[in-house]
């Protein structure tokens, strides 16, 4: 079996490249029967697996096949699959893409759960996701036996990292990035009034960290308007005047706000340059924050170009973030240990698979000599030959069917065969009986 992580993410492309290969969440599972079916279509020798992680950082395709040459054939076969799906020519998209098979894919996925290949080292957003592409991948019916140990292992992984280290210590979140982005700005949050667009776990998580600064007022603008009063009536509660309003009404609202902050699942901008300048008009020119949590990306990329406006994207938090990184360079090296030692432990798994058709076979093959043997011994007991005669003759026919086939192979090999041979043999027939058994 054959294991391929084939994906692009924040080391390897900007957002401007990340966001053209992102899938949108409500057509993953169609996405992934489709994936199925065309590498199925490039391998005939058995069912293939696969599960796809899209994040705002990276989008991955997990793959495993049953077949001798399937690590090309995978490669190939997705990276095609990944730029006709996602209407990019190669050329664009492949200098962008890391292929990684086997023991590299089991340790990418270690240490994506980890949080150790994240823009924020140790955070822990990126397990969710992760169990969620799963969950998806598993309810489409591509989630095989390979793949589902794989994660299961990767979950287990991340656990034991999280719980073993302070892999998550000294870490700035992307909603703390924000803040502070904000505050570069606006020395004050409490005297700004804050806009959040959508109301997802990112935008709750912001609105977390916003609210911590007392903002003058928060609004929440999302398309469906019962989830955006939910999050809203939450910021309420702690004395902070909140509302919330349908998404429909942004052009006539957005200058009304000196900090807005977006991570929507939309797969267009939903932000555009005439907008933004029809608000600075409606606020003389007052500068406005704009942070872009989503990939694809929320706001048009001219927008950046206005000069009152300081638009952030995920690429432009990530350089804050870093901060840190040196104090949390003994906990990453503490959870590298970990992750080595338990890929040793699943590619070792992996190689015990691969014998179980030849387990099975010899497994077979002794059931078929111990029927033929007892057959023949039952045949004598009714004839009423002496049944002490009966079972040595039995016993020797299993012996010597049992040693004939290596016996043979010895006799008749020479040179390396013959030695190889001779060291593999004795641990083939060493007893491993414990000495009560005897």
């Amino acid at each position: 079996m054959k294991l391929l992580t084939l994906g692009i993410n924040h080391h390897t492309a900007p957002v401007a490249i990340r966001e053209k290969v992102a899938f949108d969440p409500e057509f993953l599972q169609e996405a992934l029967h489709d994936l199925r079916q065309h590498l199925l279509g490039a391998n005939q020798s058995g069912l293939p697996e696969a599960t796809i992680l899209s994040t705002c950082n990276r989008t991955e395709v997990y793959c495993a096949a049953n077949d001798p040459h399937a690590a090309d054939i995978l490669h190939e076969a997705t990276f095609d699959w990944l730029a006709k799906t996602q209407q990019l020519a190669p050329s664009s998209l492949e200098p962008h893409i890391y292929s990684l098979p086997q023991s590299d894919a089991v340790r990418h996925a270690f240490r994506v759960a980890c949080g150790l290949d994240s823009m924020v080292i140790g955070e822990t957003q990126i397990l969710g996701q992760m169990k969620d592409a799963v969950r998806t991948a598993n309810d489409a019916g591509v989630l095989g036996t390979y793949l589902n140990q794989l994660f299961q292992k990767t979950f287990a992984v991340a656990k034991e990292v999280r719980g073993s280290t302070e892999i998550g210590a000294h870490s700035i979140s992307m909603a703390a990035a924000s803040v502070r982005l904000s505050e570069r700005i606006f020395e004050k949050i409490s005297n700004q009034k804050v806009l959040f667009i959508g109301a997802g776990e990112m935008i709750t998580l912001c609105a977390t960290h916003f609210v911590a600064r007392k903002p003058k007022n928060v609004a929440i603008a999302n398309r469906t308007i019962e989830r955006g009063q939910e999050l809203a009536d939450s910021i309420a509660e702690q004395n902070i005047q909140a509302e919330s309003f349908k998404l429909s009404e942004l052009p006539s609202r957005l200058h009304e706000f000196d900090i807005i902050v977006s991570s929507t699942a939309s797969s267009l901008p939903i932000i555009g340059l005439g907008m933004v300048e029809s608000a600075l008009k409606q606020r003389r020119q007052k500068p406005m924050v704009m942070i872009d949590l989503a990939v694809p990306r929320d706001f048009e990329p001219e927008i950046s170009r206005l000069g009152d406006v300081y638009l952030y994207t995920v690429d432009d938090l990530g350089v804050m973030i870093q901060t840190g990184a040196s104090l949390r360079q003994a906990a990453v090296s503490q959870a590298e240990a970990i992750i080595e030692d338990r890929v040793g432990n699943f590619m070792h798994w992996m190689q015990g698979r691969n014998a179980v058709p030849i387990i099975q076979d010899i497994q077979q093959q002794g059931e078929r000599l111990r029927q033929l043997e007892l057959e023949r011994a039952m045949k004598r007991l009714i004839r009423g030959d002496d049944p002490q005669e009966v079972l040595n003759a039995m016993a020797q026919g299993l012996t010597n069917k049992f040693l004939h086939g290596s016996l043979y192979a010895l006799q008749h090999s020479n040179g390396a065969e013959r030695d190889a041979l001779i060291k593999l043999l004795p641990k083939l027939f060493a007893s491993h009986s414990k000495p009560e058994d005897h």
